[in-house]
C-alpha cells in the first residue's frame, strides 16, 4: 500500500485522474486533517492506516466489472481491510458474509469459504467499496458525513462514465440511496442489482434467493466482459 501522506497522493495512479477535481476541495482536505486530528487524540480509526484505499489499489479502474458497495468499515479490532464485507483470513467471518457466502452456495452450488479475505475477487475487478472509508472502534457509522462520501461517489460516477457494462451490486437501501445520486448507472448499459441487505435483520427480505452471482456472471458474458470466478 502507499506511504500515508494527504490524501490525494494515496490515490492509485489508475484513480487519480477520476477523483482529482473531489480530491482537490476544500472538503477532502478537511477529511484528511480531521482524520489525522481523531488519530492524534488516541482514537482508534479503522482501517488501519495504508489500509484505507485498498479497494482502489486492487481493482484499477480499467479493469472494474462489479461494484459491491458496502456503507462503513468493520468496527472491531482486526477485522477492516478496506474492501467491503471482507475480513483478513483468521478472522471470524462476520454475519452479514456469513449470509452472502449462503446466497453464494444456494445461486451457484458453490461450498462456503472458511475464511473471509474477497481479495480474490477485488482482484478480478470487483471493486468492494464502501461509502465511507474509514470508522472509529466500537461505532459504527461514525465517520458517515465527514467527507468520504463524495469521494467515493466520484469513484462510483467514474465507474459508470467508462464505457464499460458494469454490474452494480447494491445491497440495503443506504446502497440504493448512493446509487440514486447518480444518473449514468440507470441508462449506461449497465446491470443494477438491487436486493436488501445481507444482514442477519433484513437478509430474509428478498436478499436471500436473489441469485447476484449468476445474474451477474449471465450479463458479464452476455456483454463479452467475461465470467466472475466467485470461488474463494
Amino acid at each position: 500500500m502507499r506511504k500515508e501522506g494527504r490524501l490525494a497522493e494515496q490515490v492509485p495512479p489508475s484513480w487519480q485522474a477520476a477523483l482529482e477535481p473531489v480530491l482537490a476541495s476544500p472538503a477532502a482536505r478537511q477529511l484528511g486533517g480531521w482524520l489525522r486530528s481523531e488519530e492524534a487524540a488516541g482514537k482508534a480509526i479503522y482501517p488501519p492506516r495504508g489500509k484505507r484505499l485498498a479497494a482502489l489499489e486492487e481493482t484499477p479502474l480499467d479493469s472494474v466489472r462489479v461494484v459491491i458497495l458496502g456503507q462503513d468499515p468493520y468496527h472491531g479490532p482486526g477485522q477492516a481491510m478496506g474492501l467491503s464485507f471482507s475480513v483478513p483470513r483468521g478472522v471470524q467471518v462476520p454475519p452479514s458474509l456469513a449470509n452472502i457466502y449462503k446466497e453464494l452456495e444456494s445461486d451457484l452450488g458453490m461450498s462456503r469459504p472458511g475464511h473471509g479475505d474477497l481479495s480474490a475477487w477485488a482482484r478480478q475487478g470487483v471493486l468492494l467499496l464502501n461509502a465511507s472509508l474509514t470508522v472509529e472502534a466500537h461505532k459504527a457509522g461514525s465517520h458517515a458525513g465527514r467527507g468520504w462520501e463524495a469521494i467515493t461517489d466520484a469513484a462510483v460516477a467514474a465507474v459508470a462514465r467508462s464505457g464499460q457494462a458494469t454490474v452494480f451490486i447494491l445491497w440495503g437501501s443506504h446502497a440504493q440511496k448512493k446509487a440514486a445520486h447518480i444518473p449514468e448507472l440507470d441508462g449506461g448499459g449497465h446491470l443494477v442489482i438491487r436486493s436488501p441487505h445481507p444482514s442477519p435483520l433484513s437478509a430474509h427480505r428478498g436478499f436471500f434467493g436473489s441469485k447476484p452471482f449468476s445474474r451477474t456472471n449471465a450479463f458479464l458474458e452476455q456483454r463479452g466482459r467475461g465470467a466472475i470466478d466467485w470461488r474463494l
